[in-house]
């Protein structure tokens, strides 16, 4: 008999990762020397954040996401903490709101204006102050608006409504030393956390309970992270007892044994979990080392299955991840991230090659929008619900933040159109030609609408007429997608032959 090795079908396969031309970077950044382990960057798809050195405080970068080139020594930055600042999050439900963590025991929320800052900013919207030692780690609630989760060097959690001010929920006891990552599950009725005392806890946040906890989920001593799935289960990455690092998956069901267990390198840098819940994916990113390795999450055994390693010449000191609305669907962009340097920030983009020009359904999922399912009382009284979707199929448009601290108290809406000047605007760019031939596929179904009404009412004039007018266009629709086609190709050959003449191969 022969035997034939079966590939495992996955459209993700075959996903590209490859680094931005320099001139698309943005340079003379000075990232933070904190030996905090966060990620020290934040992007959504207005704007990017990064935790820079600042004498006699902390201070982040805010700069708009299509920024590129140099960055002024005196370019504006958010700056009212007074001592560093240690992690930043964007709200995931109005992409002007920002909160940061600092070593001064306060959590601050900022609110950024359209198109970036024209001068320093000293004064928070919020100041949340409920800590007794540093705060390390934020999490929006990721369906309900203005719940925001710290979790400070105290060993304590703490639950805000920003919107009030008001501290709603406060865990103290849960965690007998540091924790190391807080992560919410997909409706935020749980929470699940890595400490120093190696232990992976499920917690339910309002009844301040345990629901789960597992001793040692990785042997080593140095800082594990935890992030939730979609699917229920937890992942988790951390280090065996002979220092290798390793990612784990667990069943929130059965604790007891690990569902998969990969073990990748010996290299000392924490591995800093992205997920993707719409294509179920992770993104590992060393922190201290060059690469970002990328896994997809299924639900058949072996459940973790590695698709491929990104490697770079220079380490990462940081990373920010790009959530799904900021994304270039017509280029097939799954994914990107903005690596940090010492300082540079370099987007990288994961795409996956298609030859089509048409919006790849398989690669985007509905994602999650920026209008809220639940209000914050609405969580605190006890509802859970998933984040509400939005297709990217027709590009995405992101609101506009009103100035001011109601921003806080509303609900943000979709908007496909500038409500003054009545165009459309997207964070998804789109393509001439592609615009053309839509134009022109509209046209046509005008044309078949039209010659229907005409057939319904009896009146048949002129038939050869829209006969060759329709032939015309579908000839020249398909003489416009071969050029798109050609040009794509073309472009992908350069592009090929660039990166090897500047990685010195001809």
């Amino acid at each position: 008999m022969s035997f034939r090795r079966v590939v495992r079908q996955s459209k993700f396969r075959h996903v590209f990762a490859q680094a931005w031309k320099t001139e698309h970077c943005i340079d003379d950044v000075r990232v933070s020397r904190v030996t905090w382990d966060s990620p020290l960057c934040a992007v959504n798809p207005k704007f990017i954040a990064v935790i820079i050195e600042a004498g006699g405080g902390g201070a982040f970068l805010v700069v708009p996401i299509n920024k590129s080139g140099r960055i002024d020594q005196s370019c504006p930055t958010v700056c009212g903490h007074l001592a560093p600042v240690l992690d930043i999050q964007w709200s995931p439900h109005d992409d002007n709101i920002i909160a940061s963590a600092s070593e001064d025991n306060t959590v601050k929320v900022w609110q950024i204006p359209d198109g970036g800052l024209n001068k320093p900013m000293t004064e928070a919207i919020v100041t949340l102050e409920g800590h007794s030692k540093r705060v390390g780690i934020i999490a929006w609630h990721p369906s309900a608006l203005n719940i925001l989760l710290s979790a400070g060097c105290d060993n304590a959690i703490c639950v805000w409504n920003v919107r009030t001010g008001e501290l709603v929920y406060q865990l103290n006891d849960s965690h007998p030393d540091i924790i190391y990552s807080v992560s919410w599950n997909k409706d935020g009725s749980a929470l699940c956390t890595v400490c120093k005392d190696k232990a992976l806890r499920v917690i339910d946040p309002r009844r301040g309970t345990v629901l789960k906890v597992k001793e040692k989920v990785h042997e080593g001593t140095r800082p594990m992270r935890a992030v939730f799935l979609s699917n229920g289960k937890i992942l988790t990455t951390g280090f065996s007892r002979m220092s290798e690092r390793q990612l784990a998956l667990w069943d929130t069901k059965d604790l007891s044994e690990p569902m998969a267990v990969q073990e990748m390198d010996s290299s000392n840098g924490v591995l800093l979990p992205f997920y993707d819940p719409d294509t179920n994916m992770v993104y590992l990113c060393g922190k201290g080392d060059s690469t970002i390795r990328y896994f997809e999450i299924t639900d058949e055994s072996p459940y973790v299955h590695f698709l491929s390693l990104y490697s770079s010449k220079e380490p990462q000191r940081g990373a920010g991840f790009l959530c799904k609305r900021g994304v270039e669907v017509n280029k097939c962009e799954i994914a990107r991230f903005y690596k940090l340097h010492e300082r540079k920030v370099e987007p990288i983009s994961m795409t996956v090659p298609r030859k089509s020009d048409l919006f790849q359904s398989d690669l985007y999922p509905d994602t999650a929008s920026v209008e809220p399912a639940l209000l914050a009382e609405e969580w605190i009284a006890g509802q859970d619900a998933p984040p509400l979707l939005v297709s990217l199929s027709g590009g995405y448009s992101a609101p506009t933040s009103k100035l001011g601290r109601d921003t806080l108290r509303g609900k943000p809406k979709l908007a496909s159109q500038d409500s003054e000047t009545g165009t459309t605007t997207s964070s998804v760019s789109s393509n001439a030609i592609t615009s053309t031939t839509a134009a022109k596929e509209h046209k046509t179904e005008e044309i078949h609408h039209s010659r229907a009404a005409r057939e319904t009412d009896g009146n048949r004039e002129q038939p050869k007429k829209e006969e060759d007018l329709l032939n015309e266009l579908l000839a020249e629709m398909k003489a416009l997608r071969a050029v798109v086609l050609a040009q794509n190709q073309r472009i992908e050959l350069l592009e090929r032959q660039l990166a090897r003449i500047e990685d010195g191969d001809v």
